[in-house]
């Protein structure tokens, strides 16, 4: 991102129509443009949110003391499963919805189908931080060609790695796929108190650069390229790196423990689990590289996950809301979320900045640099999510109970399902 932005195929994609999802009951209408009173907002809770709290404190001071009359009450809501139906209840009771919320750039599809979020094309094209903003990377808050939220931050993953057990074992960092598999092996054979890279059944966005690197897709699963990357990664599931019986039920977060706690030599973790790293055993003892593609020297393509702001349709105060998003989605505050949470900043001025003082990031810049990727921005995947159709593919791979080529045509048919297609 500190050279260009990204490079994301969700841009091409996020303008294509959308596939009609309706919600149960048709979303309210109305809202209006009072410009006092109680803006309410909704924010992601977090494991550790005093941080987060801090920064959006400050950002609430500064909004009262320059809109009189205002105040601002925020909500913390979980991020679990339920957080869906939790939305879909306040775009069709504007009594319980707040003006502004916080919202994961992969439900976007799902609540732009739901009619919920207002479309903010205009106020966005007239925000001066706009430019800021790679046109890729706006994407991730469009569809149909309309702008539904200010991305917030972005979330890239790469591979973090022991620095000492790599010393002490005379291996280099990985740049090939195989070169990885090699060191997670040889690491489990020298000291079989660890895993060489810590990898998990449920961890969807650790197995889809392997797929997106083979030059495979979700949507493709049973294809020849979706199967070698699906093979690649589920191969690390095995006694000699990653016993199944262990890490079959692992999640993203359960591999950013076992990293952390000193029990992996490598792990797949974003730049916001630093945090964590740094609290645990591995501590002072790590380092960063990109996740390595195929060819020699590549990289693989990330997952561009991350959060953005939106306005509610239905809001009573709807310029106030607009311009509380400008101050927290603004620069001064994308870079204080990131010395509070590790938060990425959607903007390139401020990652500017940040790398030219924290060299930590490099490797994640450099990620983005060589090109991320995106889930399909479409109400099916939030379906595909849920019924953990990944996840059961590479849990059944794993434990021997279906072959590569059973499981991915099984995934596929899924996906296929999810779409509404035959």
């Amino acid at each position: 991102m500190l050279l260009k932005i990204l490079n994301v195929a969700v841009a091409g994609v996020a303008l294509l129509a959308l596939a009609a999802c309706a919600p149960s009951t048709a979303p309210a209408t109305g809202g209006g443009d009072e410009k006092s009173g109680t803006l309410r907002v909704w924010l992601f809770d977090e494991p550790n949110r005093a941080p987060k709290e801090k920064v959006v404190g400050e950002a609430i001071k500064e909004f009262t003391a320059a809109n009189a009359g205002v105040k601002v009450e925020v909500t913390y809501i979980p991020t679990t499963p339920a957080r869906h139906e939790r939305f879909k209840g306040a775009f069709n009771d504007p009594a319980s919805a707040p003006d502004v919320a916080e919202y994961g750039n992969t439900d976007l599809a799902e609540y732009a189908a739901a009619g919920g979020f207002a479309d903010l094309s205009a106020d966005f094209a007239s925000w001066p931080d706009a430019k800021d903003v790679g046109t890729d990377l706006l994407g991730s808050a469009t569809v149909d060609g309309k702008v539904y939220g200010l991305p917030w931050y972005i979330g890239i993953r790469a591979l973090y790695y022991r620095t000492d057990v790599f010393e002490e074992l005379d291996l280099k960092p990985p740049t090939t796929v195989k070169a990885l598999t090699e060191a997670a092996r040889a690491i489990r054979k020298e000291k079989p108190d660890l895993y060489g890279v810590a990898v998990g059944g449920e961890y969807t966005f650790g197995a889809l650069p392997f797929v997106w690197d083979a030059g495979g897709d979700v949507e493709s699963l049973d294809s020849a390229a979706s199967r070698k990357g699906v093979k690649a990664y589920t191969d690390l599931l095995a006694d000699d790196n990653c016993p199944p019986q262990a890490c079959a039920s692992l999640t993203g977060g359960k591999t950013v423990e076992l990293f952390a706690s000193g029990k992996a030599a490598m792990g797949i973790l974003g730049n916001f689990s630093r945090s964590a790293v740094d609290a645990g055993a591995a501590a002072g003892k790590y380092a960063v590289v990109p996740l390595p593609g195929t060819e020699e020297g590549s990289i693989a393509p990330a997952f561009s996950g991350g959060n953005n702001l939106g306005v509610m349709k239905n809001s009573g105060h709807r310029s106030l809301a607009f311009k509380f998003l400008q101050l927290l989605g603004g620069k001064a505050y994308q870079t204080k979320m990131y010395e509070a949470m590790g938060n990425l900043p959607t903007l390139t001025s401020a990652r500017d900045e940040i790398a030219a003082s924290d060299p930590f990031i490099k490797p994640f810049l450099e990620t983005v640099a060589a090109g991320t990727r995106f889930v399909p921005i479409d109400p099916a995947w939030v379906k595909i999510d849920n019924q953990k159709v990944i996840p059961t593919m590479l849990q059944k791979i794993a434990t021997g109970q279906s072959t590569v080529e059973q499981a991915t045509e099984e995934a596929a048919t899924a996906v296929k399902a999810a779409f509404g297609r035959s």
